[in-house]
């Protein structure tokens, strides 16, 4: 008699206990079909947090929903039977009710249920960027320094970290890359983000005051978000690579960078092959990146001549453009070399990377 009543209890079905997971960065409502399936299904659908931002979409579709914190014990006699009970974790998880239920399973004393984590949503690729623009938008609300920045104020650390991220390149410092790839990306939402807002276009100085004058030096610009900046830049990559959007054909590099500067050419309808070359940026660079202009359009120029320095490094410029060579990285690099001889001549060490 008793070995048969535990072989009819062992024989009971133990259920099943499935933690339907989403995730904040997909909007509610959108859940895989196997998570409504098994929604649907279940015996019990259990959610500790009466605003979980699903219970809308869940009571539209019929599903029935109990708000209520059940611990690991209860969880397991809901099943009994062979019953399954689908719990919605909240945002940040339920940690007491995870850890519950792995010391009842290690316990041996308890026939556990069919444990199941099932993703009804999960972020796909660039999803992240979603919080750090949720972020900065809190940030430029809440906090006294970044509420008060403008474009203008901001544009020093833009050209400090993208030089930055240039020494992280060259270093070849993976983590350090990681890291100033993320400063540069902040500049870049800082700004749209300011953008929001229809900055006036001639404003001045890092904290966000008018000019002396108290007036605004110019009109307001048209306020843009970050969507608008990374959409303008989908459109920009699809145009630009008929190659692979389209049906022109590209081989070769040199087939890419010439269906590049047709579509730029159409794109800018410049006067100029100087035209959009930033004269700000450092003087090597403007001047291979002039010269590079002027051989790639095919305008016969001479490099002008002169006295002094400045056009000896114009004709090295222009000759290192020529050969394929970054002047700027070239140079940077003997510096380096330079910069490491004059340590070991002072008996001084590497510099720290």
């Amino acid at each position: 008699m008793t070995d048969h009543s535990q072989s009819t209890a062992a024989a009971e079905p133990t259920g099943r206990i499935v933690l339907l997971t989403t995730s904040h960065r997909v909007a509610p409502g959108v859940l895989s079909w196997p998570a409504w399936q098994t929604l649907h299904a279940a015996d019990r659908v259990l959610c500790a947090d009466p605003g979980h931002p699903q219970l809308p979409y869940l009571r539209e579709a019929g599903v029935e929903v109990e708000h209520t914190a059940a611990d690991a014990h209860e969880l397991v006699a809901a099943c009994a039977g062979g019953r399954t009970v689908v719990v919605l974790p909240g945002g940040e998880g339920d940690q007491r009710l995870t850890d519950g239920l792995a010391r009842l399973a290690g316990s041996g004393r308890v026939s556990m249920p069919d444990l199941e984590l099932l993703p009804g949503s999960y972020d796909l690729p660039g999803a992240r960027l979603l919080d750090l623009v949720q972020v900065m938008d809190r940030v430029r609300r809440e906090c006294p320094w970044t509420s008060r920045q403008t474009h203008r104020g901001l544009a020093k650390y833009a050209i400090e970290e993208a030089y930055e991220l240039v020494e992280a390149i060259e270093d070849g410092d993976r983590e350090e890359l990681r890291e100033e790839l993320g400063d540069v990306l902040l500049q870049v939402v800082f700004h749209a983000r300011i953008a929001e807002e229809g900055i006036p276009a001639g404003e001045d100085g890092e904290d966000g005051e008018d000019g002396e004058d108290g007036e605004d030096d110019g009109e307001a610009l048209g306020a843009f978000s970050i969507d608008d900046v990374a959409g303008a830049l989908v459109q920009k990559l699809i145009h630009r690579h008929p190659h692979v959007f389209g049906d022109a054909q590209a081989e070769t590099p040199e087939d890419v960078h010439a269906h590049w500067q047709r579509t730029k050419a159409v794109e800018k309808r410049r006067e100029s092959v100087t035209d959009g070359v930033p004269v700000g940026q450092p003087g090597l660079a403007l001047a291979a990146k002039l010269a590079g202009r002027a051989r790639a359009g095919g305008v016969a120029v001479e490099l002008p001549r002169g006295e002094g320095i400045g056009y000896e490094l114009l004709e090295l410029a222009a000759r290192a453009e020529a050969e394929g060579v970054d002047p700027e990285t070239a140079l940077r690099a003997a510096a380096r070399v330079y910069r490491d001889a004059i340590r070991a001549a002072e008996g001084v060490g590497a510099p720290a990377r």
